[in-house]
């Protein structure tokens, strides 16, 4: 069983300037100037997550010449909130779509969500030979209540959704496979102090709070504990790493043979890091689009693809690794052949 993208569209949020913004959300501006962007995105107060989705979607399904009715499967993938609570946003956009015959599921694996949903969609291939056409959008809308965009963590939060078409049998961008590692004992790293059921809201506690900055989590969870810290280091790179080689190796494909390795849009010095790590030039990398436009949570991947596949830098038979990692912890990868 295999699967092709024919089709890739997003929809973002308006481009605001880095340095102008920047006041607005933080002191340290030094910080954020030491990151390297120059743009990000940002929706308007009453454009919300699905609505993003929604016209994503539609737009990837009119590039690929297909109806909404004609879609079996619909998989949203989302970093952490949609609009609202007690409510499946991935039902919401197949309603909103007029997807009405697909299977619509809701993924939720912080900003790994976007690359683990492959699997999903070659899982439900497998399972369903009936289906032919799924439609996987990922999208992010930060609740800037709970959440500060420059401040919450070490990327600038953007707002946006990128939808891809999946056919089955299709070669060009043809899915190879999919490769998660989940290490469960930092699932607490980054998390609201409340509005769940530990600690629910009520008049004594009538919001969950702030996120807090990741050096204020590390301590938190960390504490002292320097070792641990390290150990935590550490184990960014070296699953990062494994996560890829797992799949290459399953994909009976050679490191050296990928073109690009698109991985969150993440500060400048980070994907130097990164590329480093990985031994790869920068450029082969998404380093570029990420200082223009921020983090997308689940759809960083995606976007860079996109542009890649649009400014003709992709050729039939390249390689590409999508490759992500995400609070809970994750670590993903997903190999597709152009």
């Amino acid at each position: 069983m295999t699967y092709g993208i024919v089709a890739l569209a997003h929809a973002l949020g308006e481009r605001e300037d880095v340095a102008e913004a920047a006041p607005r959300y933080t002191e340290d501006l030094e910080r954020v100037g030491d990151w390297g962007y120059q743009g990000f995105h940002r929706a308007a107060d009453e454009v919300g997550l699905t609505d993003l989705a929604v016209s994503a979607g539609a737009a990837a399904l009119a590039k690929a010449n297909l109806t909404a009715d004609q879609v079996d499967l619909l998989v949203l993938a989302i970093p952490d909130l949609a609009e609202h609570l007690y409510w499946d946003a991935a039902a919401a956009c197949q309603a909103a779509l007029g997807a009405t015959r697909a299977e619509a599921v809701l993924v939720n694996q912080a900003c790994s969500g976007g690359v683990v949903a492959f699997d999903l969609l070659a899982g439900r291939f497998a399972t369903h030979p009936d289906y032919r056409v799924a439609l996987l959008v990922t999208a992010s809308r930060v609740c800037e209540t709970y959440k500060n965009r420059m401040e919450s963590d070490t990327s600038i939060a953007s707002d946006g959704a990128v939808a891809a078409v999946a056919v089955r049998d299709q070669e060009a961008c043809r899915w190879l496979v999919t490769e998660t590692i989940t290490d469960g004992r930092y699932a607490r790293f980054a998390r609201l102090p409340g509005g769940g059921t530990a600690r629910p809201f009520s008049a004594d506690h009538p919001d969950p709070g702030v996120l807090a900055s990741p050096f204020d989590r590390m301590q938190d969870h960390f504490g002292r504990d320097v070792r641990t810290m390290l150990d935590y280091a550490r184990r960014i790179q070296s699953n990062t790493r494994e996560v890829i080689d797992r799949a290459c190796k399953r994909a009976q494909v050679d490191f050296g043979e990928v073109r690009y390795v698109l991985h969150l849009n993440e500060n400048a010095k980070a994907l130097q890091a990164f590329a480093r790590n990985l031994g790869v030039d920068l450029e082969r990398t998404n380093a570029e689009l990420a200082v223009e436009h921020g983090h997308l949570g689940t759809a960083d991947q995606l976007f860079a693809l996109e542009e890649l596949l649009a400014a003709g830098r992709l050729s039939p038979g390249d390689l590409v690794a999508l490759t992500s990692t995400g609070t809970g912890m994750h670590w993903a990868c997903t190999l597709l052949r152009v």
